[in-house]
């Protein structure tokens, strides 16, 4: 992608910069096994009578109305389990019944301690590795801020922690913990802020619990989400790197303020409240999901009644 032909412009999508453009894109050449998978799941769009996204029309409606026009794909989402949204099906707690933990004694006591979304609760998925730098800085940052956390860091990644800071986190401000149920930890009422790597994933989990988010993308579509998390829905902030991609101990701290105290943390909250709500109506009976569903469910009766 040149300088000159930015911003892109495509319809039904905002002005989209450099680096809002998902890694990809901006250099193919940085990872064609990716790109090379990307293109093979699309490859045979054409030959599919239905294609499901997993978002809702009212979050993308206008994004995704171009893509209908060239597959007959619907929006049935989001696709986040029964009990945190609208509560039709009670047990529905997991993305799989075998995958379901409630949080830790540990987490649950801590969080009990803890006052209405005063607690900021930081994960970067799985597939992410942070650098030992990157690790450091967000550390200190945490630190810096002077307010209560919770961050998931996986064993493997543990060593990467200075030394000093691992010992700070038993004056009671802060938590490392190796796993946690996310959405479990979303639907909390003491959490107050979601750092994320915005995965489409934890995005519409952040989204359908209405928890503001700052985003620290790193690669792939976490970069476009992550402008539409502060540019389109307007539901978080997003913390800039430097030149060498590294989001600085100073500016996590910024962002963590605007989110939890400044002067924009009331219009975020008021609209991450306002995109749970929303959420919740489109896989509610009657909403735009649900009714993509059975639409979807009276072609299959009228196919086997032929």
């Amino acid at each position: 992608m040149k300088e000159e032909e930015l911003p892109l412009m495509m319809r039904g999508m905002p002005p989209m910069n450099l680096v809002d453009l998902p890694s990809f894109v901006q250099a193919p050449e940085s990872n064609p096994a990716y790109l090379a998978m990307q293109l093979t799941q699309y490859s045979n769009l054409d030959k599919a009578d239905w294609v499901f996204g997993n978002s809702f029309e009212e979050l993308e409606g206008q994004v995704v109305k171009n893509v209908w026009e060239l597959w007959p794909g619907k929006l049935i989402g989001p696709m986040i389990p029964s009990a945190y949204l609208d509560q039709r099906i009670e047990d529905d707690k997991g993305y799989g019944a075998s995958l379901w933990k409630p949080l830790s004694s540990e987490c649950a006591k801590w969080l009990e301690t803890k006052s209405s979304q005063s607690v900021i609760y930081v994960s970067f998925g799985s597939m992410v590795s942070l650098t030992e730098e990157q690790m450091e800085e967000m550390a200190w940052g945490l630190k810096g801020s002077n307010l209560d956390f919770i961050w998931v860091v996986r064993e493997s990644e543990i060593t990467k922690l200075p030394s000093e800071f691992i010992d700070l986190t038993t004056s009671g401000k802060g938590l490392i913990v190796t796993w946690c149920n996310q959405l479990e930890m979303l639907a909390h009422e003491a959490i107050g802020c979601f750092v994320t790597h915005c995965g489409w994933n934890s995005t519409l989990e952040g989204l359908g619990l209405g928890v503001p988010m700052v985003g620290v993308p790193k690669w792939a579509d976490q970069l476009t989400n992550a402008k539409f998390i502060e540019e389109i829905w307007g539901v978080g902030v997003r913390a800039k790197g430097d030149e060498k991609g590294i989001v600085r101990r100073e500016e996590l701290m910024g962002r963590l303020k605007e989110v939890m105290g400044g002067e924009r943390s009331v219009e975020i909250r008021k609209n991450a409240c306002k995109w749970k709500e929303l959420a919740k109506e489109a896989i509610s009976e009657g909403g735009s999901s649900d009714k993509s569903i059975d639409e979807f469910v009276e072609h299959l009766k009228c196919g086997n009644e032929k």
